[in-house]
């Protein structure tokens, strides 16, 4: 088959409407060297069992074939007394045997403790309003009053879990923007994330402010100076927040391998986590591998990593420079690390309810409640960024990285059974680079 195709080619109209194979075919011929082959590959990753296949499929739209990604467990997490193996699901060979790491040094030490700071989760409806300013700021309290009303239909259910409406606010932008406020509506969702549901409430505000506007006696000739921009939630929970610490005496804390004792290695700690408050080149990486730990606990649970990614730097910079999320202090001969982590979760509804692997990740939990999911995924990316903060300062963060991703680069170099267990024992006290395994294997 002639791979030369014109531009003209590889543009479609109707893609979504090929079947799955279709879809597959049309591009191995389009934009891959060796069709077949490509078609053998993506197919064999296709779920052996339908209707798992099918369920995975409605999660996105044109899919041909599956990504699969490592699925791991990080065991001797102690969190309030309570013993886990955790889910992690992520690509990076060292940040499991980190966080297990983390994990098993802190369980001799009293291990986790947590604190739920708030569970409130924000949605907004954007809207300009040119009238009367005044008039409106006066009616507010009836508008509110409306809203609430005309959204029960939508939020009985979550009103009988404990949930539903907190409050909603009107905010006034028009000192920046001329005519701009916001409805500002903040929520209790229990144990779902509750993005359809607040969206969903949100869009029935909106439409129930311009029914308001439009019936009103005092606004009813001033309705076309109503617009609705508008209605979604917000990723930014800063009052939806969960703190995950350790602590223990300066004198518990050891060598952790080092030449330092213990009071000299704290105070290194202290300092590595001070610069990373301070600068935000640094605390851009140190927040990175947080992520590490947290990401990965939230795909392995079926939840969004992106929101939550986008919502932990935002909250990194609420003060107005970029800054660590985690932080330590040396105080009466006390060594305390903490992190306090914004995290809207779920632990029913979308993926959690659908996934096999996310149902199966949320079972070895426990089947935890949202609030208990929130504080397991913060104290991973407490016990990540405390098993990176710990390498930087001692033996450096290559040595131990790069001995975890010496098999990724023996299989990269498409080693045999025998030379990896070969160059696993030559390297067990060398440094690992690529060029350093390429030679060995030369040799």
């Amino acid at each position: 088959m002639d791979y030369n195709t014109t531009n003209e080619q590889k543009t479609i109209s109707g893609f979504s409407k090929l079947s799955k194979i279709g879809k597959l075919k049309w591009l191995a011929e389009n934009f891959f060297k060796d069709p077949q082959a490509t078609i053998d590959e993506l197919r064999s990753y296709w779920h052996s069992d339908d209707q798992q296949q099918k369920i995975l499929d409605g999660f996105s739209e044109n899919t041909i074939s599956n990504f699969p990604m490592p699925f791991g467990v990080a065991p001797n997490f102690v969190i309030d007394g309570k013993p886990y193996a955790v889910p992690m699901v992520i690509e990076e060979s060292s940040v499991v045997a980190a966080a297990s790491m983390a994990a098993k040094y802190w369980m001799s030490r009293g291990g986790f403790k947590t604190t739920i700071l708030g569970t409130v989760k924000i949605g907004q409806v954007h809207f300009k309003w040119y009238g009367d300013k005044n008039l409106l700021h006066k009616l507010f309290p009836q508008i509110k009053a409306e809203l609430i009303q005309e959204a029960k239909s939508i939020t009985t259910n979550m009103d009988k879990r404990g949930g539903g409406i907190l409050d909603i606010e009107l905010v006034d932008f028009t000192d920046k923007e001329e005519g701009l406020y916001q409805l500002r509506c903040s929520f209790e969702t229990c144990d779902s994330m509750g993005a359809n549901f607040i969206n969903s409430v949100l869009e029935q505000f909106g439409q129930s402010l311009q029914s308001f506007i439009a019936k009103h006696p005092s606004t009813a000739d001033q309705a076309n100076e109503l617009m609705v921009v508008m209605c979604i939630l917000s990723n930014f929970t800063p009052d939806c927040v969960v703190r995950a610490e350790v602590s223990c005496p300066i004198s518990e804390l050891g060598t952790m391998g080092s030449d330092l004792d213990a009071e000299a290695l704290a105070y290194k700690f202290w300092t590595a986590i001070r610069i990373a408050e301070i600068d935000p080149y640094r605390a851009t990486t140190h927040n990175k591998g947080i992520f590490n730990g947290i990401d990965a606990v939230v795909l392995a649970t079926g939840n969004d990593f992106r929101a939550i990614e986008a919502c932990g730097h935002a909250y990194a910079a609420k003060d107005g420079q970029y800054k660590s999320l985690s932080h330590c202090t040396i105080e009466n001969n006390v060594f305390r690390f903490w992190i306090d982590m914004p995290l809207a979760v779920g632990t029913v509804g979308g993926l959690t309810s659908l996934h096999p692997i996310a149902k199966k990740s949320l079972e070895l939990l426990g089947n935890p409640t949202a609030e208990e999911l929130m504080k397991v995924i913060a104290v991973t990316g407490l016990a990540q960024n405390f098993a990176a903060v710990r390498s930087l300062i001692t033996t450096g963060i290559q040595s131990g990285h790069m001995k975890m991703h010496l098999v990724n680069i023996l299989h990269q170099l498409k080693a045999t059974d025998g030379q990896i267990k070969s160059a696993v024992t030559h390297f067990s006290d060398k440094v690992v680079s690529f060029s350093a395994v390429r030679d060995f294997l030369k040799a």
